[in-house]
C-alpha cells in the first residue's frame, strides 16, 4: 500500500513531462511550419499569376474588345485599391451582394461580352476561370497589408451574414461535420497546423485574410471560391456550385468576423 502511495507522484510527473513535451512538440511543429512559409513567401509563384491577373485586367478582350479598367468593384470604375477588403458587399447594377470573383465576372460579360454563364460552367483553372483567379490575385494584391471592413448597411448584406452563419455550423453529410467542426473553436488543429477560429477575428493573414493563396502541394492558385468548394468535397457535402448563395453568405460570414484583420494577399499554403 505505502508502495503504491509513493508510486503515484512518479508516474504523475512522468505523465506530465509526456504532455509537456507533446504540447512542446506540436509547437515546434507549428512554428517550422510558419517559417517554412516565411522562407517560401520571398519566392512565392503567386507573383505570376498576379503579373498574369494585371495583364488581364488591362488587355482588351472579349467580343466588345475592351479591358477591365473601368470595372467597379465597389470604390468607383477603375478602383483597385482598398476593394478587397471590403468584399462580399451589394451592388446595385446587380442587386446582389457579390464577393470578388462574381464580380469580376459580371464586369467580364458587361465591358467584355463574355458568356457569364459559360465561365461559371468552366472548371476551376481551366479557361476563362483560371482567368478569374488571376484577376481575382492581381486586384486583392491591391489591398495587401490593409484591413477588413466589410460594409453591412444594406439590408441584404446583412441578412447574407445571418445565411452565412447558419450554413457555418450547420451540421450534414455523411460524417455529420459543418464549417464549425473545424473552425468553431480555439486551439484546434490538424496535421500538425493550427486551425484558425472563424467565428471571430482570427489574427492577421489568417483565414478569410489569406485569400488568394498559392498551395505548394499542388502548385496551383486558389481563390476563396475554391477554397470553400474543398472544404465542403472535406466535409462530404455535395460541392456548391460557383458562386452559389451559399459560399458567397459564407464569405459574408467570415469576413465580416474578420473585422480589422490584415490581408496578406496573395499568400502562400502548403
Amino acid at each position: 500500500m505505502k508502495k503504491n502511495l509513493v508510486m503515484r507522484p512518479v508516474v504523475l510527473a512522468a505523465l506530465m513531462s509526456i504532455g509537456l513535451s507533446a504540447a512542446h512538440a506540436q509547437g515546434s511543429a507549428a512554428d517550422g511550419i510558419a517559417k517554412y512559409r516565411e522562407m517560401l513567401q520571398d519566392g512565392n509563384p503567386a507573383e505570376l499569376f498576379e503579373a498574369k491577373g494585371e495583364d488581364l485586367w488591362k488587355q482588351k478582350r472579349g467580343p466588345k474588345n475592351a479591358s477591365l479598367e473601368q470595372c467597379d468593384l465597389g470604390k468607383g470604375p477603375g478602383v483597385t485599391k482598398g476593394a478587397f477588403v471590403e468584399l462580399p458587399r451589394y451592388f446595385k447594377d446587380t442587386k446582389r451582394v457579390q464577393d470578388l470573383e462574381t464580380r469580376l465576372i459580371t464586369c467580364m460579360e458587361t465591358l467584355q461580352g463574355f458568356n457569364a454563364e459559360e465561365i461559371y460552367k468552366t472548371p476551376f483553372r481551366q479557361g476563362e476561370m483560371a482567368n478569374v483567379t488571376a484577376l481575382a490575385t492581381y486586384v486583392a494584391t491591391q489591398s495587401k497589408g490593409m484591413r477588413f471592413k466589410l460594409p453591412q448597411t444594406h439590408k441584404q448584406e446583412k441578412t447574407m451574414y445571418e445565411v452565412g452563419k447558419r450554413a457555418f455550423f450547420q451540421r450534414a453529410g455523411t460524417h455529420d461535420f459543418s464549417c464549425a467542426s473545424c473552425h468553431g473553436e480555439d486551439d484546434k488543429r490538424i496535421r500538425l497546423q493550427d486551425l484558425p477560429n472563424l467565428t471571430k477575428n482570427p489574427g492577421d493573414g489568417v483565414g478569410f485574410a489569406a485569400w488568394p493563396a498559392y498551395r505548394v502541394s499542388n502548385a496551383q492558385m486558389w481563390g476563396m471560391q475554391l477554397r470553400l468548394n474543398d472544404c465542403y468535397r472535406q466535409q462530404r457535402f455535395p460541392e456548391p456550385k460557383f458562386g452559389s448563395d451559399v459560399t458567397v453568405a459564407l464569405g459574408v460570414y467570415m469576413g465580416v468576423n474578420a473585422k480589422g484583420a490584415e490581408s496578406i494577399v496573395p499568400a502562400i499554403k502548403r
